[in-house]
């Protein structure tokens, strides 16, 4: 079972109550030791990594405006940039994966390779890079683009921006560096990459030696049908959110075989589904704890978060009324998720919007330490998910309980690793417990 936690560098997670809930410290966020306290907790669970999820924009579709999402505290209310953080991050820890999210459409190759290069020499070999294409009109209105680029274009862009990255990281050879007294590199073992390409024209060669890893894990995230086909070529981590077993063992099932299509095994991705744990002294506690994190979540506050994520502006949309079948140039996979769900449930607007502000549809559950470990092995067992994603309810606590409580019971079935089997992030990931 590999284990990673699902962080965002501001007030909230998949849950957008997470920064009113009473556990949480409020304005926490926008100081070190509340992420230096996180990534510990994590290191001493063992966890393969952490990764923060990032966009380039506050909302701006629900209502035309950053008003709405502001006032309410959505999802992209505050971010701050990742990087920085991990860095900080990379000195204070040891073992733990350090992911983050940089976009395909609003960076550019050279730079990109350059940042995760740093950071994987820095932390010794574990770095991740989060990949998005990016999806809403409040990231084109900050870069200077009248509108986003269209679904597949983003791919196309996404796939040539992996392939010139990649040619970077290798431009120098693992032995190039030499530092003798007359010679500091083997300049032959160094080599331009001169990449001509639809979407870009980068010379190279990176100016960083070859990182500990070669290159940074690959962490991605699409789920679309497009989306699927790129993670099955590029990606080690592929996160995903499903809410049930016949649908984790559909996306489990078919990425795998997607993988083999592209000349991969089907070992070789890590799929690792999002799940929002409750962990209780007893399933009653547990409930309560539950109950008390999903009332604090406004239904306004989803819709907002909703409207940034489709890229619809859902203000003008009927609360009482069904979700319908709105066509959406955002994250297409998983408004195919809320419109099944509203549908199967005969959810309103507002019963969609709320279930989103709890949790982006990340399933929840609650239990004691015991019930929860069952539920994770019997997925893993099931082939609905290599492991998982854990998502707070609230932070910089929210990943005590399970740390404390959930690994060691865990640990004690050998279903989760006593130690690390490496310094580097793709040692973590290719082992067994």
């Amino acid at each position: 079972m590999h284990l990673a936690a699902f962080l965002i560098a501001g007030n909230a997670a998949h849950s957008q109550a997470l920064w009113r809930h009473p556990q949480s410290r409020r304005g926490g966020f926008l100081e070190l030791d509340y992420y230096l306290h996180i990534a510990r907790t994590l290191e001493r669970g063992k966890f393969d990594l952490l990764f923060f999820a990032d966009r380039l924009a506050v909302s701006t579709r629900y209502g035309d405006s950053h008003l709405h999402g502001l006032y309410v505290g959505d999802q992209d209310a505050t971010r701050l940039d990742p990087l920085p953080i991990l860095g900080a991050l990379a000195a204070a820890t040891s073992h733990i994966g350090l992911g983050a999210t940089r976009s395909t459409t609003y960076s550019q190759p050279y730079s990109l390779a350059r940042e995760f290069a740093t950071l994987d020499h820095l932390s010794g070999g574990r770095a991740a890079w989060n990949v998005v294409t990016s999806v809403n009109q409040g990231e084109a209105d900050n870069f200077g683009l009248k509108e986003t680029l269209p679904h597949d274009v983003r791919y196309d862009r996404a796939d040539e921006f992996l392939e010139v990255t990649h040619k970077l990281w290798h431009s120098w050879q693992p032995d190039a560096l030499r530092l003798q007294q007359d010679r500091y590199a083997d300049a032959d073992k160094v080599a331009a990459i001169d990449h001509q390409g639809a979407h870009f024209s980068v010379r190279g060669p990176l100016n960083i030696p070859a990182s500990p890893q070669g290159h940074p894990v690959i962490i991605q995230a699409g789920s679309s049908d497009r989306g699927q086909d790129f993670a099955a070529r590029w990606a080690e981590v592929v996160f995903n959110i499903q809410p049930d077993l016949p649908r984790l063992q559909a996306f489990y099932r078919d990425l795998k075989n997607r993988a083999q299509q592209f000349g991969r095994r089907p070992q070789d991705i890590r799929i690792l589904s999002a799940v929002m744990p409750f962990v209780g002294q007893s399933r009653q506690h547990a409930r309560e704890l539950q109950e008390q994190a999903n009332a604090l979540a406004d239904p306004l506050v989803g819709l907002s978060t909703l409207s940034s994520h489709m890229n619809v502006d859902f203000s003008g949309f009927a609360l009482d009324a069904p979700l319908g079948d709105v066509q959406v140039s955002g994250i297409q996979g998983l408004f195919k998720l809320l419109r099944a769900i509203s549908s199967e449930r005969q959810l309103t607007l507002a019963d969609a919007g709320r279930l989103y502000a709890q949790g982006v549809l990340t399933p929840q559950i609650a239990g004691t330490a015991a019930d929860v470990a069952d539920w994770l092995q019997s997925i893993i067992a099931a082939n609905g998910a290599d492991g998982f994603v854990i998502s707070p309810s609230h932070l910089p606590y929210g990943f005590d309980d399970f740390v404390d409580q959930v690994i060691p019971e865990l640990q004690r079935r050998g279903a989760f690793r006593q130690d690390y089997a490496g310094r580097q992030l793709r040692q973590h990931l290719a082992a067994s417990p």
